[in-house]
């Protein structure tokens, strides 16, 4: 018989990357942006002497960098990365808790710390594989993915099934 756990019970130790990806913040952007494509991520820690100092994505090498047409050669990972208020979690946090944070704070990827020193990374996509609610992860991407700006622009579709297929099934 397979044991599941239950999503209350997992922890973060248990769906996290435990040997992350690492950049320093002399190195510059075209570097992070290959190290990201090489190792098929989208977040590099920063770290000094194993200290958690900062965080770059993709969306700031594209925002920051390639939108403001700089020269990735140029533009030091340090100088671009978020540096301040960064969310951590604990190898012992829930999953659950981790999900609400992730969600809450509108981010994709934690960094995993213990006791002030990197030791992983956890993605929503590893929330979602360890996750039994599959509606909480789905929950939480909505609640991370939604802008305010392309909502103005495009408020979607209209929630529910649509006047068409009710017909459908009227007729049937």
């Amino acid at each position: 018989m397979v044991e599941r756990r239950s999503s209350r019970m997992m922890l973060v130790r248990h769906v996290m990357a435990d040997r992350p990806v690492t950049a320093s913040a002399a190195m510059d952007a075209g570097d992070a942006a290959g190290l990201m494509a090489a190792n098929d991520i989208g977040a590099l820690p920063i770290v000094e002497d194993g200290r958690l100092v900062g965080i770059v994505t993709d969306r700031d090498l594209v925002l920051r960098v390639l939108a403001e047409r700089k020269d990735s050669r140029s533009v030091r990972v340090g100088d671009i990365a978020t540096t301040h208020r960064i969310e951590t979690v604990t190898p012992d946090t829930q999953l659950a808790d981790a999900r609400a944070l992730m969600a809450e704070r509108r981010i994709r990827r934690l960094p995993v710390v213990k006791e002030g020193t990197l030791i992983g990374m956890i993605s929503l996509g590893d929330v979602a594989i360890g996750s039994a609610s599959m509606r909480g992860v789905g929950e939480a991407l909505a609640q991370i993915s939604v802008s305010e700006a392309t909502t103005e622009i495009n408020p979607g579709p209209e929630v529910g099934t649509p006047a068409r297929v009710k017909g459908k099934r009227e007729a049937s």
